[in-house]
């Protein structure tokens, strides 16, 4: 059985967040609320809990895998950032995207498509989230939290307890979700490609 921890959402209980991150250092897999849905998290490069994850979401190696960062330093870290996207990133970040990039060498492999070397990229606008990132000093490997065979992402952590209490080892409680998924931008040529439409604002990206 999963371990269950409210944490305010405004307000993180720093005696909470720690015990997250021991249980994320352990290998645990945690469902953590962001700015859109809830979202699965790990430690970075745990392989373990990444094919874990895997199995839950039934993620094929095609899935583009998602560093949930805490600014744009950290971004510049692990993924290929020009003068042009930079600009694009510092005007957009915190907030409800995922930015495809190429890799570093500083990603793992397994967390990389095994053809484009890219990686996903984000900065939530949310407290948990960056309360979280500072504790564990380095970004979370992060998938949303959608449900096999369903378009949404999870939005309820009593309904995530109810579906995967088996399944993780620690579900945070931090309120109630958006009920949409990140907009998703490829930015590894110029113009910007739109992948998936979700909850930011995507008139800048066209």
């Amino acid at each position: 059985m999963s371990q269950f921890f409210q944490i305010h959402p405004e307000n993180p209980q720093k005696r909470l967040i720690d015990g997250a991150i021991e249980i994320i250092r352990r290998g645990g897999v945690v469902a953590y609320p962001t700015d859109s849905g809830y979202a699965l998290g790990c430690h970075l490069g745990d392989k373990k809990a990444v094919e874990r994850i895997k199995r839950l979401r039934q993620l094929d190696d095609k899935h583009n895998f998602t560093l949930v960062c805490s600014d744009l330093s950290e971004i510049g870290t692990y993924a290929k950032v020009d003068n042009d996207v930079f600009r694009l990133l510092k005007a957009h970040t915190p907030g409800a995207y995922t930015f495809i990039l190429q890799a570093t060498t500083e990603v793992p492999r397994l967390l990389l498509h095994p053809k484009r070397r890219s990686i996903g990229v984000r900065v939530p606008d949310h407290r948990i989230t960056h309360a979280l990132l500072a504790a564990l000093g380095e970004p979370l490997m992060s998938v949303t939290l959608i449900p096999v065979g369903e378009e949404l992402p999870m939005t309820d952590a009593e309904e995530i307890r109810e579906r995967y209490a088996n399944q993780l080892d620690l579900i945070i409680d931090g309120g109630a979700c958006q009920l949409e998924a990140t907009s998703v931008v490829d930015l590894r040529e110029l113009p910007p490609t739109i992948v998936r439409e979700g909850r930011g604002d995507l008139s800048p990206f066209q």
